[in-house]
């Protein structure tokens, strides 16, 4: 099937489109019907009547954004229509719920009368945080939105204008970076002088691009002073240029922009731009010249820019609307104004100079993704962007007097984050812990491509002091390719005095085995260097196991650092987070066949761990069991940890078992048919009977129910170490080092 079949087939699909209602309070008693609607709905009706602000704490407007269309300029296909519309305004809900968590309505209106859309729109103020314009026909789209922006008092966006501005700008900034060339004094050629070309060109004077040096073309040519056939939005880029064409305009221009249609533009054309010539051909499906022709056309950089994402630098919209309206409905902003669409674009340019998630990476087909002509704007799955776009637009609302409400801005970042998942929420308690006071964590692998970026994100947030083991001058070169500018501690086993580390190992493990001539040769290993390192007080933690088989990985830190005096076995956890729920799941790396006394000290490290991420834990026991209903050594070892644990006087929270894993989970079942158990809460610390089931268990829950595991983490060690996966992305060793550096201030 080709890709139209696709989405036909996509978009009939039972229930066809694609978009629902979901409630969001619970709708399962008379009681909760009667709170949802009548008679109970009277009190916030009669709230909201008093004072109209309540609407936004009693409903879900603050949330809301109305999509509004009369289909009479779809991109691509032209006036089709209000109805023939809808599939498009579905799909930009989509993408509002996809990346920013915003809740639309989308509204086809059959109408092509300026003045009746405008009055229908502005009957619906009531209803919506805010209105998001799309596909309606210049010249009438300038006056429905500026109408509309006077009239109302709520945000009014029209994104067919500003959303490529915003997105073309944020390249722009870079690509002048890129290529050492001042906004301010760049010529630049527009073809194409519809909504979108006309309000880039605005957006670009805004970010201080010279009006003067712009040239704009349409269908007949440049735009100048002496034509008469233009309308006044037009007009105000007419130009006294000499050049009678789109050829003759472009000749030694720094920037080409197309919104207009493909193929215009050839290679005798870009050959005759100024050097390293900035081209954003944006026309969709064929931009006005093709990726590898402008590329061939010259010998120096050409920095390139689509609307594709099949090349890069797509000048992706998504980038813009969902992550400006998140900031402005979430400060009940008035309107979205030129300082908000500024700080948005300078939001964008900023995080396409950071180091990219590993999943950003994977998602894109690991195709390289680094600063530079090939990377000036951040792709569209790149979760940063709500946290970074968002809050920077909420500011610029604040600061423009265009806000109704004021954030703390540290607190409004977590909040987002939160709403990319409950691992986010979670992962921010430790980060924060750890930025309070720093530890210096040992890479071990640290000539490792990820053990860098990862060790220059712990810094560049101050969220640890890494020191890097491993062959300085490949560590360095692989930080000068990736472009990380940092100057990293690095411990080289073939450069530094490692006599005293070796003869520590030595004292360590002479009745172990090892020789004095053995220790010289183990220390040059990063994990046995690292361990005693840490063993010896000159680090805080470590982490290793990148690309180590996790058992190899071990066994040094167990042997060097053993486990904490008062604990004789270490234990794997996985946090698990859900939407609305968070288990630790143990013990799922180390004990293949626990005992009683195993499983009970797996449960008090595990609660302890809990505490870390500030979750006061519930602890199950799990088997196949519930409370004696089975009979074995399998059932009876979780049964006694339990009662060993509820006699400790040192557990200070609940446990219970033996348990089935539904029991210990479904809070119904643990208070109508197990109304005796320790547990009036579903448990959130998850022990399982041995290591094959809990491995198992995370794996299913994290595969097919949905959720985000963070780990393994080591509990029970003397000294904080972290064991990696192999595979593990930056992310997941930023979060691991974290959550060392909390164990090591716990120390």
């Amino acid at each position: 099937m080709g890709l139209d079949e696709d989405s036909l087939d996509y978009h009939e699909r039972d229930p066809p489109g694609k978009v629902e209602i979901s409630t969001t309070k619970p709708t399962n008693t008379q009681r909760d019907l009667s709170l949802a609607y009548s008679p109970g709905v009277a009190a916030p009706c009669n709230e909201i009547a008093a004072n109209p602000d309540e609407a936004y704490r009693y409903t879900a407007k603050g949330n809301m954004v109305g999509v509004i269309s009369n289909g009479s300029a779809v991109l691509g296909l032209g006036d089709i229509g209000a109805q023939a519309s809808k599939p498009v305004m579905e799909g930009k809900g989509v993408l509002f719920k996809r990346f920013a968590d915003i809740d639309v309505f989308d509204i086809e209106l059959d109408q092509d009368d300026p003045e009746d859309l405008i009055r229908s729109v502005k009957a619906m103020e009531p209803t919506f945080g805010g209105v998001n314009l799309e596909d309606i026909k210049a010249p009438e789209c300038f006056v429905i939105e500026e109408r509309l922006r006077e009239q109302m008092d709520i945000p009014v966006f029209h994104d067919d204008q500003h959303g490529t501005a915003i997105i073309s700008g944020a390249a722009l900034l870079n690509a002048c970076d890129v290529a050492g060339k001042d906004i301010s004094e760049l010529d630049i050629v527009f073809s194409g002088a519809g909504a979108s070309a006309l309000a880039t060109a605005r957006f670009y004077v805004s970010l201080g691009a010279t009006k003067e040096n712009i040239v704009m073309c349409d269908s007949s040519g440049p735009i100048t002073q002496d034509r008469d056939d233009v309308n006044e939005y037009k007009r105000e880029f007419a130009n006294d240029t000499d050049a009678t064409d789109l050829e003759e305009a472009m000749a030694d221009a720094d920037v080409f922009v197309g919104l207009s249609i493909g193929g215009l533009v050839d290679k005798a054309m870009v050959r005759s731009m100024a050097a390293d010539p900035i081209i954003f051909a944006m026309a969709n499906p064929d931009p006005e010249i093709g990726y590898e022709a402008a590329k061939e056309a010259r010998d120096d950089t050409v920095i390139m820019a689509t609307g594709r994402s099949d090349y890069p630098n797509q000048v992706n919209n998504v980038l813009g609307f969902p992550f400006i309206f998140r900031g402005a409905l979430d400060v009940r902003a008035t309107e979205i104004n030129e300082e908000m669409k500024r700080a948005a674009a300078t939001a964008l340019a900023e995080l396409a100079r950071q180091d990219v998630p590993d999943a950003v990476v994977k998602a894109y087909g690991d195709q390289p993704l680094q600063y530079g002509p090939e990377y000036l704007i951040p792709k569209p799955l790149d979760p940063r962007v709500l946290f970074e776009v968002a809050p920077a637009v909420a500011q610029a609302a604040v600061d423009s007097g265009s806000a109704r409400k004021e954030l703390d801005m540290e607190k409004y970042v977590e909040r987002l984050e939160a709403r990319l998942g409950k691992g986010r929420e979670m992962m921010r308690v430790v980060l924060n812990k750890a930025k309070s006071q720093p530890k210096r964590v040992v890479l071990a692998e640290g000539d490792d491509e990820k053990m860098l970026r990862a060790a220059y994100q712990l810094t560049e947030q101050g969220i640890a002091e890494p020191v890097l083991i491993g062959d300085r001058e490949e560590a360095l070169r692989t930080a000068d390719q990736l472009g990380l500018e940092f100057e990293p501690e690095i411990v080289d086993p073939e450069e530094g005095n490692l006599a005293p580390y070796a003869e520590r190992l030595y004292e360590l493990r002479k009745r172990k085995g090892i020789t004095r001539r053995e220790a010289d040769e183990l220390i040059q290993d990063g994990n046995y260097l690292g361990s005693v390192m840490v063993e010896m007080g000159d680090a805080d933690a470590m982490l290793t196991g990148l690309m180590h088989h996790y058992p190899a990985a071990l066994k040094p830190p167990l042997q060097v650092i053993g486990t904490d005096e008062n604990v004789d076995y270490a234990a794997g956890v996985y946090m698990l987070t859900f939407k609305n729920r968070v288990v630790f799941i143990a013990d799922a790396t180390v004990n293949q066949e626990p005992d009683e006394d195993v499983l009970a000290e797996v449960t008090k490290q595990t609660a302890k761990l809990a505490r870390r991420f500030n979750v006061e834990p519930r602890a199950a026991l799990l088997s196949y069991s519930d409370f004696g209903s089975v009979r074995n050594e399998g059932t009876r070892k979780p049964r006694e940890a339990a009662r060993m644990l509820r006699s400790d006087p040192d557990v200070d929270f609940p446990v219970d078992g033996e348990m089935q894993a539904d029991t210990a989970v479904v809070e119904e079942m643990l208070t109508d048919d197990y109304s005796f158990s320790e547990l009036d809460e579903p448990a959130n610390v998850l022990v399982f009977p041995n290591l094959e089931a809990g491995n198992i268990a995370y794996k299913l829950l994290q595969r097919l129910g949905g959720a985000e595991a963070i780990g393994p983490m080591l509990v029970g060690m003397d000294k904080p170490v972290h064991v990696l996966q192999r595979g593990d992305e930056v992310k997941d060793i930023v979060n691991l080092a974290s959550v060392a550096v909390v164990d090591a201030q716990d120390e």
